[in-house]
Formats: structure tokens, C-alpha cells, sequence
């Protein structure tokens, strides 16, 4: 459910679809299809797999139209196969699809007691199916897709067709990024503008609960209330659309839903290459990493968590020690320098002082080999520094950072399966692994974010709160550090992180009804460890919110809450877990009113001591 693309026009729409397709491979997927009306009837061609393996499919198979739609799939409701790949089809109605609908199992019952008979495992399914109920009952296509989503309870973009209507597209959008592309006699629909740039650069972004209808010759747009609204028109201008807000309320929530394309773009390079090569940190890396002994890294705020994270990697990976500083710390106390430790400076601006310092610092006890993973070329740290890492992860407005910390995570696991390749620690198997479960981030990073609708309605009980406790065990303590420092940055309520084994130490005291427990849950070898955390809480009266994966055994109950994410990813949890406290944060802040991209007494960039 990771990326969608639409076309109605006078030529054949099948090549831009086709191309709009690959330019959302950065999402990650596992399988693509396109619809297409073809005179009085649906033509659907879906392959799992590359989107070429779908276009080569098509093009043998004929495929040409002047209305179609096309998606990209990661799977989360049912397995990969051809029968849950989108689009999904029902009685000439064809449709595609992102984000989850919490409700499908009992739209689905209903449905098939109406004698709809099911091909798919997903929640998709339920949709295509429920329109043409509609369209059955004397409703048009547009009218039947207004209906239809009235019942639907969770996140979804939609573009749907019919062969009834060849001259229109109807689309709708709540809680995932649609927008509608603007041509001469020709007109566009699409999950992310990259996918319509070679068409169009005028587009309209639909806002929370609005549907459209596309024709060749024109666009009209509803509001949530089915009553036409007009929408303004934007030019796009990919290298300045990071300045833009487009469709949403703050910097800060566009650049979290950023981060799949910023993660994928971050990491083209390994992908590409399919493999870990030293010349991703510059041509000179491989004679500096291949003899150094440890790693020491320095960071300041969210930059400081994410090289936390690392030090479970590197240690874990690589086999070689790593140790974690606070950039402001380590600049003032007498270090002991080991000459063959690599010294990583981790910055998004690449100005931040007291990383530059403490780098002067760490180079005047007589540390060359250094690395900084920064997101701004040519800043200061990158030119102090020997061998650069650059994310790219765009530019950040928002003072609370978000897309910068994940792709920093892209980085630095990087580093640690580099060193461990050219430690010999890591087998072509593992390496290919690695590979695979980076191929597959921007998907699972895209479902985390399609959990938003309900991660706002937990904001609701952390408004009126003064204080909040976050835990987590292992490599995703460091990921409960960020999710309090959001918190805290943004809404102003007081926050704090613990691992959750030291709760009997000291936090336990803290913990009554008033206090609000985030646990950071994934389904890894803590997960028992955890929950016997977890009812360390319980006893004590608190309120435990949890984020844990859809194969964890967990189930709600009175003071126990819980949001999964669609499936555990293994080594890369912790990437994924940061979006549901990044999310939690920026809607607690929106409900209790503050400035939440430009939060009271903090800068962007931090170039005073």
C-alpha cells in the first residue's frame, strides 16, 4: 500500500502509469499492478515482484487505455501473492489503495453475507466491494464512493474506476497523501508528486476527507461534506518542495511522512550496489576503517540517540567496541584518546558547535580517522572531517527533528555492516539480508505512518497531562529516549526515559494514574522481559500505552493501550518505532496549542554553546 498513480486522457495512459510506478519504487514494495478501462470492460494485469516484471506483463499482453490506475504494494493484510496485489476488482468497479482500515473484518462479514465472494486477504478488498454495493443501489460512481467511505474507519488514499464511467476517476483521502496533477485535456492522480512529474508540475493537494472527480477536462473536489470546495493550485518545484507545506499543518508533520522517500533516497546508493562498500563513506575509506580498533561517537539531542542506537549495531555487528558521548560532555573532561578508534560526529546541519568542537577536541588528542554523518554538504563538520556520510533526508524546517534522526539510523547501520565486512564478520548471506530488509524500510516506515488516525486519538489523554514515561530494553531504549525528548520539545509536558529494567530502581515512585506509560514493545528477545515491566505499572496504577508489532501477544484491557505496527523488521525495529512516538508527540502538541514547528526557547540549528 505504499504508492498509487492515475491517469485519464486523450493518449495512451498505460506508459505514464507505468513510469509513475517506478518513481515510487523508493517506497519499497513487493508487488505492482495497474487497471485499465478498456472499452466496456476492466483489464487488471499485477505481478509480485519489480514493477518491470509487471510491465513486461503488460506490454506482452497489450495493454493500452486512455483511463487507468496503478499501485505499488508492501504486504500487511494477507501474504505476497498475485491475489492481494492491488488493483482490487469488483464487478468492473477496480480500485487501489493506501493505507489500513481498522474495520474491514466486519465490512468484510457483512459483505459476504450480502454474497460478495472474496479472492484477496486484505482489508482493500472490503472497499471495491462496498462501492459497488452502492453503485447497485442507483448511486454513480462518485456518490458511491462518498458512501462508501462514510464507513470506513482508518487511513486511506483511494483512486477508483469503473467500466460503466470511462470518462472520470473519483479518488478520496483521508489520513494518507493524495494529490490530483493538472494538464492540458489530460489529468493525474497520485500518492506523491514525483510519480506525475513527467506530466505535470500543477497539482492540488486534497485535504482530510475530501473526494474528487477527474476528467480529461476538468477537476472537482469535495469537502468532507460532500459539498464542492475549490483547492488552490500549486506549481511544483521538486528541489524547493521541502520549503513548501503542501497538503499538511506543520513542517513538522510533512517531514515525518517524508521519511520513506528520504530513507530511500538515502540509502539509493546501497541499494543500487546491492552490497556494503567502504566508498559509501568516501574514496579513501576503505585503507581508514579497514585497521581501526573501536568506534567513539559524538553527538548532540536527537543526534546523540540515534548514535546510541549505533552502539547496539556497531557492538553487535561489527564486533567492535563503541562508546557514546554527549558532544557538550566530552569537549570539557580529559579523554583518553585511542588513535585507531574511529571518531563519528553525527549532525544534521553540519554547524551544530559543540559537535565541531568537540571534533577539534577528539582531533587535538590525536584522532585522524574521523566520519561525520551529516544532511548538509559542504557544512563545517563534513569539510573537518576525513571521510562524510551524507543523509538525504532534504531540508528540515521543523525545529524537532524527525526525518534527519531515521536516515541517520540508515547511516550509521551502514557503517556497522561495513565494518563488519571488512572485519570479516559478515557472510554474503547476512550481507544480502541486510540488503533486503533495507529494500523493504520505506514500506514499513509508510504502514507506521498509516497508523496516525489512532495514534492522534491517544494524544487526547495525554493533553491535560504534566508528565509522562517512556521505556524501552535494548536497542530500542534509545528510541524511547527520543520518543520523551519529542514529547517534551513540542507540547512542553515534562518527559522521560528509562530502560524499562531500572523501574524498580528508582521510577517506580513516579508511577500512579496520573502518570501515562509509553512502552516501546517490539516482538525481539526482551519482549517477556518487557512485559513483566509492563506489570510492574499495572500494579502501581498507570496507564500503559504500548507500541508493539502485529505478531506480539498482546492484548488491550482496562489502563492497558496498544498500537501495532503491521509486522516486526528485525534488525532495522528501532527506524520503525521511532514514527509512532514521532507522531504521538506532534498531535499531543497540536491539541494543546502550541507552535509546534518552532517550539518556545529551542533553534533549529544550536551554533551557541
Amino acid at each position: 500500500m505504499c504508492g498509487i498513480v492515475g491517469a485519464i486522457a486523450d493518449r495512451d495512459v498505460v506508459p505514464v502509469l507505468i513510469e509513475g510506478l517506478k518513481r515510487l519504487e523508493y517506497r519499497g514494495y513487493d508487488s505492482a499492478g495497474i487497471a485499465v478501462v478498456d472499452g466496456s470492460d476492466i483489464r487488471r494485469v499485477r505481478r509480485t515482484g519489480r514493477v518491470a516484471e509487471m510491465e513486461g506483463a503488460a506490454g506482452s499482453e497489450g495493454f493500452s487505455a486512455t483511463l487507468g490506475i496503478g499501485h505499488t504494494r508492501w504486504a500487511t493484510h494477507g501474504g505476497v501473492t498475485e491475489s492481494n496485489a492491488h488493483p482490487h476488482v469488483s464487478h468492473g468497479v477496480a480500485l487501489v489503495h493506501n493505507g489500513i482500515i481498522e474495520n474491514h473484518e466486519q465490512q468484510r462479514e457483512r459483505l459476504m453475507a450480502m454474497g460478495y465472494a472474496f479472492e484477496s486477504q486484505t482489508d482493500t478488498e472490503v472497499i471495491a466491494h462496498l462501492i459497488h454495493h452502492y453503485l447497485q443501489g442507483g448511486d454513480d460512481l462518485l456518490g458511491a464512493l462518498q458512501r462508501a467511505v462514510k464507513e470506513l474507519h482508518g487511513a486511506y488514499a483511494l483512486a477508483v474506476v469503473s467500466r460503466k464511467e470511462p470518462g472520470r476517476m473519483v479518488c478520496a483521502r483521508m489520513g494518507c497523501p493524495l494529490l490530483i496533477g493538472l494538464g492540458e485535456g489530460e489529468n493525474f492522480v497520485a500518492s506523491d508528486v514525483s510519480a506525475i512529474l513527467q506530466a505535470t508540475r500543477r497539482v492540488i493537494f486534497l485535504e482530510e476527507g475530501d473526494t474528487a472527480e477527474v476528467r480529461r477536462d476538468g477537476v472537482q473536489v469535495f469537502d468532507g461534506d460532500d459539498q464542492p470546495v475549490l483547492r488552490e493550485e500549486h506549481l511544483s518545484d521538486v528541489s524547493l518542495s521541502s520549503l513548501e507545506l503542501g497538503p499538511y499543518r506543520h513542517f513538522m508533520q510533512k517531514e515525518i511522512h517524508e521519511q520513506p522517500r528520504a530513507l530511500g533516497d538515502t540509502m539509493e546508493a546501497i541499494i543500487d550496489a546491492g552490497v556494503f562498500e567502504p566508498t559509501l563513506f568516501g574514496k579513501d575509506a576503505e585503507a581508514v576503517l579497514r585497521g581501526i580498533e573501536g568506534v567513539q561517537i559524538l553527538a548532540c539531542g536527537t543526534s546523540f540517540y540515534s548514535g546510541s542506537v549505533a552502539r547496539y549495531w556497531i557492538e553487535a555487528i561489527s564486533g567492535l567496541p563503541c562508546s557514546v558521548e554527549i558532544a557538550s560532555e566530552y569537549r570539557y573532561r580529559t579523554a583518553v584518546a585511542n588513535p585507531k578508534h574511529l571518531v563519528v560526529t553525527i549532525s544534521q546541519s553540519g554547524e551544530t558547535l559543540d559537535t565541531m568542537e568537540a571534533l577539534k577536541y577528539a582531533k587535538s588528542l590525536g584522532h585522524e580517522h574521523t566520519l561525520s554523518i551529516c544532511n548538509v554538504p559542504e557544512s563545517a563538520i563534513p569539510r573537518a572531517s576525513k571521510l562524510v556520510f551524507y543523509t538525504r533526508a532534504g531540508a528540515e524546517i521543523g525545529v524537532a527533528s524527525t526525518k534527519a534522526f531515521t536516515t541517520q539510523l540508515v547511516g550509521l547501520f551502514a557503517l556497522a555492516a561495513t565494518l563488519a565486512k571488512l572485519n570479516g564478520r559478515l557472510s554474503e548471506e547476512k550481507e544480502a539480508e541486510y540488503i533486503e530488509a533495507l529494500r523493504h524500510l520505506p514500506g514499513s516506515v509508510q504502514h507506521a505512518l498509516n497508523l496516525e488516525p489512532q495514534i492522534a486519538l491517544w494524544s487526547e489523554s495525554f493533553t491535560p497531562r504534566h508528565h509522562a514515561l517512556f521505556l524501552g530494553r535494548g536497542v530500542h531504549y534509545p528510541i524511547a529516549l527520543e520518543g520523551a525528548l519529542k514529547l517534551k520539545e513540542i507540547s512542553y509536558i515534562h518527559a522521560e526515559a528509562y530502560p524499562a529494567g531500572e523501574l524498580k530502581h528508582g521510577p517506580l515512585a513516579l508511577v500512579d494514574d496520573a502518570m501515562p506509560v509509553v512502552v516501546i514493545a517490539p516482538n525481539d528477545s526482551l519482549l517477556e522481559k518487557v512485559k513483566s515491566n509492563m506489570q510492574e505499572v499495572r500494579a502501581r496504577g498507570g496507564e500503559l500505552f504500548v507500541f508493539t508489532d502485529a505478531d506480539s501477544n498482546f492484548s488491550e484491557s482496562e489502563g492497558v493501550h496498544v498500537i501495532r505496527t503491521p509486522r516486526h523488521v528485525g534488525v532495522l525495529s528501532p527506524i520503525v518505532h521511532t514514527i509512532p512516538v514521532q507522531l504521538l508527540a506532534y498531535h499531543t502538541a497540536l491539541a494543546r496549542g502550541t507552535d509546534v514547528d518552532k517550539p518556545r526557547n529551542l533553534a533549529k540549528s544550536v551554533t551557541v554553546e
